[in-house]
């Protein structure tokens, strides 16, 4: 039996990459950088196949209480949940860690 989990990405962690890209390739005018930035967050949540849960969880309720983790990368963070049963790492958010978090993470999920 295999060690490696799957990853899988939720359609709002999906949209929070691409907003993370957006921002920084058109805001920022800098499309270089966007596209480097947005390949080393991806590169580290690749790193989730092996031992997920070596990232802490999330010191906060409810989010504690669900097993949500979060890895930083660079200015940002990932958050996700490791389904155990399904061997699946589920990448829930992705966002700047300067933002309000708590408040971030209870916005309704994107469309």
């Amino acid at each position: 039996m295999s060690n490696t989990w799957k990853i899988v990405y939720t359609r709002q962690a999906e949209s929070d990459l691409r907003g993370v890209y957006e921002y920084i390739a058109f805001s920022l005018i800098e499309p270089d950088i966007a596209k480097k930035q947005v390949r080393r967050i991806m590169d580290m949540i690749a790193k989730l196949d092996q031992m997920p849960e070596r990232f802490r969880l999330y010191d906060k309720e409810p989010w504690h209480g669900k097993g949500l983790r979060v890895v930083s990368v660079d200015n940002y963070l990932a958050f996700y949940l490791p389904l155990k049963a399904k061997r699946t790492v589920a990448v829930v958010r992705i966002m700047y860690g300067g933002r309000d978090i708590d408040e971030q993470l209870k916005q309704p999920p994107a469309t």
